[in-house]
Parts: structure tokens; sequence; C-alpha cells
């Protein structure tokens, strides 16, 4: 969204501000009327993710750049609050429903984890939080949604960037700042499932330099199957301390506690076999055994000095720790099921301790050289991360009869030696980036020399390496006058892969590539931005199980190559005075080469994916919007399973009279009933009609 000129600050760690002029920063004069304090007028202002007001952002964190999202020469989307409000997103997965080649959801409404899939590969290794990854290797633990201002996805490899990572891109979730004006809010929940929650956000100003925000959230969350719940808590606090004009620090802290219990799955023989309408509400768990008790802390801080000289320097800092003992129960896939309605499930008891230490130190500044000018990035970043953890896993021991799941069954006794790891990892990296500005073309050249060293066991098994790696990006761009511009890119990823090959040696880092062209158009009509990208990402050093060796431990083989081609569309737009539009489509052809799958698909890698959103602000306090959602076919883990494609419709709807808000929405309108995946563990079924109402006072 666009705004007037006004002050110029950069903020710590948020991108926060990008110029955009005919005459750029030469162009800059003193306000006459403050000679001490003077105040630059730049032309054209794009705000940052704190004052976003509406659908259509014009920067995001994750780019590490001022540049503005339809200059930069990559695919980039922002759900900001706006969005998330309306649709009535409680996830990060229901956030991302609408955005272009997402997988939002591929294991259904799971309140452990949140691990979308993009342009074929999945996110677990791909997520951050204010742009420091987060650290855990079991996969992405949940963040409370509430707790954010906007999630950024910033597609393609980016270890030019970001250092190790998957090569399908970044997700980053932005947590809410405190802000400089006066505001709150207090509010109830109920949806259909029985789920409650209470939650406030208060932000006050002490002074002119000083801000402080607390929010806070309490949920009793339930799904469509009755015991698969979440009871979490959730505490965030943030100050914003300003001690002079070029001066920015961000204080932020979170604490949550939450009990999120596994959802178990089905065997795909029943889903063929059985109706899943009844299937779908089934719980396949044990009720006396199943236990969840989960801890997350965050502390961080991130700091900006801008000096007279325009350069910026900037550093984000958070350490974080995770506490998690559970237990659960699992159904393989393809467990026989027995004439009578039985079959075998496993049992597992866990536990899990980490922390982490996450810097990254940024110093940004423009250059000329001739007709050029440069917007420079030079960076270093340090990631610290120690996990122990224990796990018991005994498979097939228990019977359940699914014709009658509440039958009395004795829990589990764990008769399996326990596993234990306890690793730690430490990662460098240097980088930098040049971002050239020659007319009307614009060039990006980036560098990263990274070295990751892990030491130590996971399952009780060797999980060392010792890498270094260069990797990077370069692109090019014109941009019309008309707000077109054409780009074309090309970057490259790594990430470390911890075990042993079928030779008992170290596996190699698998390796991403990728060619990337498009268009994007920023219309002058309105204010929007449309996206249109092709690419060709690789991804080599994929591996596969191969076994065990004499001493027990797992092995696996590197296969070669896999490879996703596609094409993605997406629209974010305000076409009208409060009308609102998100629209995205993307076709992903994968491919496997080499091992068992060779020729085959990726699995979660449907190749069609459409959306669209459309919202109405009445002007007299009434908005309403509805969508659709369209996931084609996809594969199972294995690639032996085909699910069929699933069509849902959304709706949502707010009335604000004086200081009270209230609001409905209902997600998968027509109650769809569809397998959302089939992986080792069971199939799982997307959730079904769910209305949640929610009422606020705001202040």
């Amino acid at each position: 969204m666009r705004f007037s000129p006004t002050r110029v600050t950069i903020l710590a760690g948020v991108s926060s501000i990008a110029l955009v002029s005919a005459g750029m920063a030469q162009d800059a004069a003193p306000d006459a009327q403050s000679s001490e304090n003077p105040v630059f007028v730049l032309g054209t202002i794009y705000l940052s993710a704190d004052d976003v007001d509406g659908y259509v952002a014009s920067g995001a964190q994750v780019s590490k750049s001022q540049t503005p999202i339809a200059e930069q020469q990559q695919a980039v989307s922002v759900v900001t609050q706006q969005q998330m409000q309306d649709q009535g997103a409680q996830n990060l997965g229901q956030a991302l429903g609408y955005t272009a080649g997402t997988v939002a959801e591929p294991f259904g409404n799971d309140p452990r984890f949140n691990e979308p899939f993009m342009r074929g590969f999945p996110s677990a290794d791909a997520q951050y939080v204010n742009g420091l990854r987060q650290s855990r290797y079991f996969g992405a633990t949940s963040y409370e949604l509430y707790g954010m201002q906007q999630v950024e996805v910033l597609r393609g490899p980016s270890s030019g960037l970001y250092g190790a990572g998957q090569p399908m891109g970044v997700i980053n979730q932005v947590q809410k700042r405190a802000q400089s004006e006066d505001f709150g809010e207090v509010g109830l929940g109920y949806d259909s499932n029985n789920s409650l929650q209470a939650f406030f956000d208060v932000n006050r100003s002490a002074s002119d330099t000083l801000s402080f925000r607390l929010t806070g959230i309490g949920r009793d969350q339930k799904n469509q199957i009755e015991d698969v719940t979440n009871e979490s808590g959730y505490l965030a606090g943030a100050v914003r301390w300003t001690p002079d004009a070029m001066t920015t620090i961000d204080f932020l802290a979170s604490y949550r506690k939450d009990k999120p219990i596994t959802p178990t799955g089905v065997p795909y023989a029943l889903t063929e076999a059985e109706d899943g309408d009844d299937l779908r509400d089934l719980y396949t768990g044990q009720e006396n055994w199943d236990s969840s008790d989960r801890k997350m802390w965050n502390v961080g801080i991130e700091i900006s000095r801008e000096f007279d000289n325009g350069w910026t320097l900037s550093q984000g800092f958070r350490y974080e720790k995770l506490d998690w003992n559970y237990r659960n129960t699992y159904v393989g896939t393809y467990a026989t099921v027995n004439p009578d309605g039985t079959f075998l499930r496993g049992s597992g008891e866990y536990s899990e301790n980490s922390e982490s230490l996450s810097l990254d130190t940024r110093l940004n500044g423009e250059v000329v050289t001739g007709a050029v000018t440069h917007a420079l990035l030079f960076g270093v970043d340090v990631r610290k991360y120690d996990a122990e953890e224990t796990s018991q896993i005994q498979a097939d021991t228990n019977i359940f009869d699914w014709t009658n799941p509440g039958a009395y069954i004795a829990p589990p006794t764990l008769t399996v030696a326990t596993q234990s790891g306890d690793m730690t990892l430490k990662q460098y990296g240097i980088y930098a980036q040049d971002e050239m500005t020659f007319g009307n073309w614009r060039g990006t050249v980036g560098v990263r020399w990274d070295k990751a060293k892990q030491t130590g066991t996971q399952y009780d098994m060797p999980a060392a390496y010792d890498e270094t790696e260069l990797t990077g990006h370069a692109g090019i761009s014109y941009v019309f006058d008309n707000g077109v511009m054409p780009y074309l890119r090309f970057a490259t990823s790594f990430d470390p892969e911890g075990g042993l090959n079928e030779n008992m040696e170290p596996l190699r880092p698998t390796k991403g590539y990728q060619w990337e062209a498009g268009v994007k158009y920023q219309p002058t009509a309105f204010d929007g931005l449309i996206t249109a990208s092709v690419y060709d990402l690789r991804q080599t050093n994929v591996k596969q199980w191969a076994g065990y060796s004499p001493e027990g431990y797992l092995l696996y083989r590197q296969i070669g190559e896999v490879k996703s081609r596609g094409l993605e569309l997406e629209a974010t737009a305000e076409i009208a005075d409060g009308w609102d539009l998100r629209a995205a489509y993307a076709y992903n052809n994968t491919e496997q080469l080499g091992g068992t799958n060779t020729g085959q698909e990726m699995w979660n890698a449907p190749n069609h994916l459409a959306s669209l959103w459309v919202d109405r602000d009445f002007g007299n306090g009434f908005r309403a919007g509805g969508g659709i959602r369209y996931v084609g076919e996809r594969e199972s883990v294995d690639n032996n399973i085909t699910l069929d494609s699933y069509t849902l419709l959304d709706v949502g709807a707010s009335y604000t009279r004086e200081n009270i808000e209230a609001s409905l929405n209902i997600s998968n309108l027509t109650d769809k009933t569809y397998l959302a995946t089939c992986g080792w563990y069971g199939c799982h079924y997307g959730e079904g009609r769910t209305a949640t109402a929610i009422v606020k006072y705001k202040f």
C-alpha cells in the first residue's frame, strides 16, 4: 500500500522501508522546517510490515532488502494480518491456503506441526521466525499464528542469503512488534468442534521513544477427531525503543505451553473398504496412552543503527528453547485390516530437549559508480543448535477394532530398548549482495560461504558431518514505465545430511539449483501486484533407504536427482474501493531420477493447484468474503497410492459497530470428505466443515 512522504527510518531486521522515486536518493532535499533535524522527502515511500493495511504488502523481511517486492527478481508472497483475519486462519497452513504453489495442510489439521509443501518439496527445514531459522531436526513445530503480524514466502533456492536449507525456498513468520500508537483488543472464540479461545493484544506508547505490546491467547482446540486436542497458552511481549531518530531497538519474547495430541491416521485398506464420512472422525489412537507436554521459549532483540552516510547496521538475535515429552500411537499405511475389522498399531514414547542461538548481522548501504547505483548488503550469521532426545518405538503390538473403537484396551508396556541422540550443530555464514540500478535495468548478484559442522548421534546412529559450501544467486530485469518488470534469475542451495551411505561413509549434502523467469506487474490504476513465473528446479544427492549395517545403523543410498518444473500465477490487489482479491494458479511437474521410484512424481506434489479469495468491505461496518481452493491429484510417500483431487469452499463475514466486532468463518463449507495424505504412518483425512465465531472488543 502506498503512503504519502513521511520521515524515513529503517527498522531493525524488518526490511522496513523501500524507496522508489524517479530520481531516487539523489533528488532528496532537506525539509526547510527543521535545520537541526532534517526530514528528507524521497518521493513515493513504501512502508514496512508494521504498517501494512489491507492485502497488498510492498516489502518483506524475508528478502533482507529494501527493494520493493514488485522489483525483486524472485517470486515472493506476503500474507498480511488483514487477510489472515478475513479468512479466519489460526495456524500457518491455514494462512498459506491461498498462496500460489503451496499445499498448505498436506497432513490435515495436525496440532503438532506445520509443514506446507512448495514446488514439490516439504518445508520442515525451511521455516523461519523473524528472519532466523527454526531449530529442530524432527520437523517444524507450530508457532502461535495470533502472535504474528504477517507470513512471507520466498520461493526458490535461497542459500545465498540463508545458508543451508531446502531448494523450495523460505517461509518466514514475523512476530508482532510494539507500535507508536495506542490500541488494544480482547476477545472470545468458539467453533463447531467445541473449541474455545480467549485472547488479548494491547499496545501502549509510554513516550515518544518507548512503546510496548503484550499479546496472549489461550486455546482449548478440538478437531473433527474429538480426541486429537491441544490445550495451549501463548504469551508474548514486545518493546520498541527509539533513543534517537537514527536508532531502533525491538525486544521480542514469547512463551508457549501446549499439549498437542498426535493424529494417528488409518490404514489405506480401510479407506478403500469403508465410507470416508465414517473414518475421518475415527480416533485410532489410545486414549489412556497418548499424551503430550510441550514448552517453547523465545527471547530476541533486533537493533538497527542508521549512520550519517546513509549506511545502516542491523542485527537480529534469538535464543530458543524447546522441551517436549510425548507418547503416541501410530498405524502403518499398509497395515493388514482383518475381516473382523481389527488391525495392529504401534506405540512410542519420546523426549526432546533443545536449545538454539541465532545471530544475523547486516550492513546495508548505497554507492554510485558512474551511471550505476549499487544497493549493497554484507552479512554474517551464526547458528548453534544443541539437542538431546530419547525414544522407544514398539511396532505392531496393539490390536484395534475399528468397529468397536470405544472398547477398553490396556495401555502398552514398551519392551524395546531406548534409543537416544545427543547432537550439536554449528553453522557460520558470510554473505554479500549487490542490487544494481542502471536506468530501467536492474541486476542482482549474491554469494555466500557457509561452514556447517554437526557432531554426535541421532537415534543411536552417527549423525556427524563437516561441510563447507559456496552458494549464490544472480538475476536481471527491466522495469517498464507502465509497471511491468520481466526478470530472469539463477540460484543455488545446499543442505547437509546426517547419516551414513551404504559404504558406511557420511552422506553428501543435497544441492539445489534453479532457473526462474517471470514477469511482475504493479498496476497504476489500483493497488496490487501480479506475478507470473516459470521455473526449472533440481535437487541432487537425494537419499533413499538402503538397509541396515551389521551394527544396526540405518543406511541410505544417494540416488541422484529430482526435478520440479512449473508455472505459478499470483495476483493480490485492492481492485476497487473496499474490494480485496487474492488469486493463484500453479502447475507443477515433478520427476524422480534414480532409485526405486525412477520416473515417478514426488509425493504431495499435485500437478495443479488453484485458489481465489474475494473480500468486500461495504463501508457500513459489514465485511464479507469467500473463496475456493483446488488441490489436484498427488502421490503417496511411496508412489503406490494416487490421492483424488478435491475442491473446498470457504466463507467469512464480520460486522463492526463502535468498539465491538463479531465475525463468523466457515471453512470447507460443503463438508467435503477427502484424503489429505498417505505417508508412512497412516492415511489422514482433511478437516470437515468448521464454523468459527469470534467476538472482539477494541479499544
